[in-house]
């Protein structure tokens, strides 16, 4: 099993077309990630799971903003 991120950590599911999510927590054998401008959170498997290379946690963070500027509840 790989290492268990940090709560907070920008990932990205290969299994889900690289969706981006921010890392929540372990459920049973699943991660569970969470999209950084809200929403349900999805479960993915470890080994599909990898961490947010740096154009990827940019893309999310002008996202998050720009849900904020639009009063989206995150």
């Amino acid at each position: 099993m790989s290492a268990v991120p940090e709560v907070g950590t920008v990932m990205v599911d290969t299994s889900r077309r690289n969706r981006v999510g921010e890392f929540r927590g372990v459920s049973g054998p699943y991660w569970s990630l969470r999209p950084v401008t809200g929403g349900t959170e999805w479960e993915a498997e470890p080994a599909n799971v990898r961490p947010a290379d740096h154009a990827e946690r940019l893309r999310a963070e002008a996202s998050r903003a720009n849900a904020r500027s639009r009063g989206a509840l995150l």
